[in-house]
């Protein structure tokens, strides 16, 4: 069937949304450009595509009835817009200096930053700049930043992050991304394939796991993903299971396995897992079958009830 094509251009933004959108399992992923304070939760994703943008680069303030930035840059591009739920443990100060930590990290260009009042009335950002009522709080709580990667990083890329806590306490971090119109949507949805696994089977062989020791993973290990999953879904807590044959005796081989589930354990926790939602066991060869040709050295992911 042929569809028209101004048809398709008009329903290209919805199309493009609901592929980002958050799924019923969880949340959507970080864009690659920037990560989520530790811990964050997606509570809204959007991608505007080949979209006019007024990037602000001063304090605001109302002339003659009209929300005024004291600098500005147009641009036109892919907009990504996210925004983050932060646990009220933190607040604005914590994720504003983990977001600067990484800027300077990644050696991103601070085109304009403020916090508080410096930045005029938050209901001027909510209500004028985002178009978003949800990211209104008190003046004395807001902190803006934005930013641009470098030119060795190719095309470049506008990004403007703020940090707002709204008078209930909750605390939101909303990122914008613009980038070159026609370039691919940047956030992919977030797979919850080894949670759908885990719900339905009971347990998941976890891929990508690999060791140069028992104490080390390989550099390609496939971590980062797998944690940004389980943090999606905060009511689940797990069993990690090394499995690890050889020609060792019985009781070499189960702590060896059991080095190993310490190993993933804690590169998920240094990655924003909460440890107490994991516990390691290692059982050696004594569980050799397993679904595939070669998975006498595998980890697994065991789901066990919330209580324990």
């Amino acid at each position: 069937m042929m569809i028209n094509a101004n048809i398709l251009k008009s329903l290209l933004p919805t199309l493009l949304a609901s592929l980002l959108l958050p799924s019923a399992h969880g949340q959507g992923a970080d864009h690659p450009l920037i990560d989520r304070f530790p811990d964050s939760q997606i509570s809204d994703l959007e991608f505007e595509p080949d979209s006019n943008y007024r990037l602000i680069l001063g304090s605001l303030a109302r002339t003659r009835g009209v929300v005024v930035p004291g600098e500005s840059e147009r641009l036109r591009g892919d907009v990504t817009k996210i925004i983050y739920e932060i646990s009220e443990e933190f607040n604005g100060e914590d994720v504003y200096d983990f977001f600067q930590e990484q800027i300077r990290d990644k050696g991103y260009d601070v085109l304009y930053s403020c916090a508080g009042r410096d930045c005029g009335s938050s209901v001027y950002w909510a209500n004028d700049i985002f178009q978003n009522r949800v990211l209104y709080g008190p003046e004395r709580n807001q902190y803006y930043i934005a930013m641009r990667t470098p030119a060795s990083m190719g095309d470049p890329a506008h990004m403007v992050l703020y940090i707002i806590t709204r008078g209930n306490r909750q605390l939101l971090a909303y990122l914008e991304v613009i980038q070159e119109a026609g370039t691919a949507p940047p956030v992919e949805l977030l797979s919850t394939q080894i949670l759908d696994e885990v719900s339905e089977q009971g347990s998941a062989i976890l891929p990508g796991i690999t060791f140069i020791n028992d104490r080390q993973l390989t550099d390609n290990a496939e971590l980062d993903a797998l944690a940004r999953e389980l943090n999606s879904n905060t009511g689940m807590n797990f069993y990690l299971v090394a499995h690890l044959g050889g020609d060792q005796d019985l009781e070499q081989l189960i702590n060896r396995s059991m080095i190993r589930a310490q190993t993933v354990r804690q590169g998920l926790i240094n990655l924003g897992v909460d440890g107490n939602r994991l516990l390691a066991r290692g059982v050696g060869p004594l569980a050799p079958s397993c679904i595939g040709e070669n998975c006498s050295e595998r980890v697994e992911l065991v789901l066990r009830p919330v209580s324990e």
